[in-house]
């Protein structure tokens, strides 16, 4: 973690610099030679992969990338083509990866799969249903965030996972639940060769968590042909890939590249493909350049917020979290940190919700003397001093928000410094420590529904709740609604009730619902946006 002193100004003016540090030219030599091939597609992303096992403790999210590009699933989502000819996957349809077919018994308590016949792992081993079995047992074993993800679709024991014979498996289920076969579809229940595993397990370490972590073993459109930590990724294609079209591009060079200034000049210099995730500043202006598409998805079920640490003692103050969503500057935030692109998430007229639409606007906006008022009927009316942590993989929209809300709360007696930690080890700070006290953050949830993104940031202990928020009246509300139909009556009253103690309790406040943007060349195609907005390149094709 590193204590840092950021002036606005610099900060605002260098956003848009486009300079090249001589640190980058070694990378320069090699890539233009990659990104003119039409077999290969150079991609760069901002952000560092530190495993490449997203059942690992630990696993930050842009290692997700390996499993959706290496890893097949039972099943797989739609896809859609949006109003500006871009694709999205489509939650509404849910359709074949390794499983060719599903059945749910006539009860609704279970569902068969009948697997692929030609499926093969990339050392030539058939998948069967006992690496489907071994994989999802794996899942719920290993505990942390994956368990916690199949948790969340009612699959929380291997005794619900059956090989019925080679190719057809069973999955018993606890409840009925509209979110048990879209959770098949999501990152986690990757299947991986059970054998090959096994082969490199030992007996402190059963589920092979060590070999993983460095040695992808699946079925997936995408072998990983070099792994170098913290500079790139190189995806070879897997020829022999049978849940989908081959990919057009026969290897995916993925880099990475901090630097906001560097990643823009590749782009358009034409040295790479693709830049991934690209800020919110750079969407319009790139947008105007010849030879290049941009295209900028609204994140379904997401919010940047800020979150209030109740393991920091003046944050366990309800008026003391009161006060500081209304010493947020939001529109100016908006419009430094978000060149007003995404969705607004305050200003909302009355503290009750009238729908039960997510995320929606929250009753705060900018009052310096509501806050202080609320502050003075605290045991904290003279102010405090609080660190304020940023993830310098996301500085790009975290650093100038950061420094509003700095100077904001400095206005109602609260001293805040900033304090930048490393991408490679945000998610352990603040997600799985939980340790601190005053950040920003950035979830998304990938179940399209409200009461799914309140089971992750909300319940005591569940990843995203980098809070350490706990209320009893949540977590029932939450258990009751999770595995609810929408069509049920006592649905909606109850996910306005989650809603409306959110917007009192605020132990995280939100500022705007994002996009992901990116930026490529016209020679590239098959970008699709995913909700867990990381790399796709299974439909990457180059003219």
């Amino acid at each position: 973690m590193k204590q840092i002193n950021i002036d606005r100004r610099n900060v605002l003016k260098g956003a848009g610099a486009l300079t090249i540090g001589a640190n980058m030219l070694p990378f320069l030599k090699v890539l233009p030679a990659h990104a003119a091939r039409s077999d290969v597609a150079v991609v760069v992303i901002g952000q560092t992969i530190n495993s490449l096992d997203i059942h690992r403790k630990g696993t930050n999210r842009p290692s997700y990338q390996i499993a959706v590009n290496c890893y097949d699933r039972l099943l797989s989502f739609g896809t859609k083509t949006l109003a500006d000819g871009s694709l999205s996957y489509d939650y509404s349809v849910l359709k074949p990866d390794l499983a060719e077919s599903w059945q749910v018994a006539d009860d609704g308590m279970s569902v068969t799969f009948k697997l692929r016949e030609n499926a093969k792992f990339w050392d030539g081993a058939p998948v069967t249903a006992e690496d489907v079995k071994w994989s999802l047992d794996r899942a719920v074993s290993l505990g942390g965030f994956p368990a916690v993800q199949m948790k969340a679709g009612s699959l929380i024991k291997p005794e619900q996972f059956i090989v019925v014979d080679e190719k057809t498996f069973k999955i018993e289920f606890i409840r009925k639940s509209k979110l048990t076969l879209p959770d098949l579809a999501v990152p986690v229940p990757m299947i991986i060769n059970s054998k090959l595993a096994k082969a490199n397990a030992t007996d402190k370490d059963p589920w092979a968590t060590e070999y993983l972590h460095r040695n992808p073993a699946g079925s997936g459109a995408f072998k990983v042909a070099r792994w170098d930590p913290g500079e790139q990724i190189v995806y070879d294609r897997n020829d022999n890939w049978t849940s989908g079209p081959l990919p057009g591009v026969k290897r995916v060079v993925v880099r990475e590249v901090p630097s906001l200034a560097t990643r823009r000049a590749l782009i358009e210099r034409g040295d790479v493909d693709l830049s991934f995730g690209i800020p919110d500043k750079d969407t319009k202006e790139l947008a105007q350049k010849k030879g290049i598409k941009v295209t900028a998805t609204p994140i379904e079920n997401a919010i940047y917020c800020v979150g209030l640490n109740l393991k920091f003692e003046p944050f366990q103050d309800k008026k003391v979290r009161q006060a500081v969503a209304y010493a947020i500057p939001y529109e100016e935030i908006f419009k430094t940190a978000a060149f007003e692109n995404g969705v607004k998430m305050w200003g909302a007229k009355s503290a009750k919700p009238s729908d039960t639409a997510w995320p929606q606007p929250f009753p705060y906006s900018t009052d310096f003397d509501k806050a202080k008022a609320l502050l003075a009927e605290s045991k904290f009316k003279d102010g405090f001093e609080v660190p304020f942590s940023i993830n310098q993989s996301l500085a790009s929209w975290m650093e100038p928000t950061a420094l509003l809300i700095q100077e904001g709360l400095a206005k109602i007696g609260i001293k805040s410094t900033i304090e930048k930690i490393p991408g490679a080890n945000w998610r352990t700070a603040a997600l799985v420590e939980k340790k601190l006290p005053l950040h920003l953050e950035n979830f998304g949830g990938w179940l399209n529904y409200p009461d799914y993104y309140f089971f992750w940031a909300y319940i005591k202990g569940h990843l995203f709740n980098s809070s350490n928020y706990d209320n009893p009246e949540v977590k029932k509300l939450v258990d009751e609604t999770l595995h609810m139909e929408t069509t049920n009556p006592e649905y909606a009253p109850k996910i306005k009730r989650l809603i409306e103690i959110a917007f009192d309790d605020v132990p995280r406040i939100p500022l705007w619902q994002p996009t992901l943007s990116s930026a490529m060349s016209e020679k590239l195609t098959g970008y699709e946006f995913w909700f867990h907005r990381q790399l796709d390149a299974r439909k990457f094709s180059k003219a």
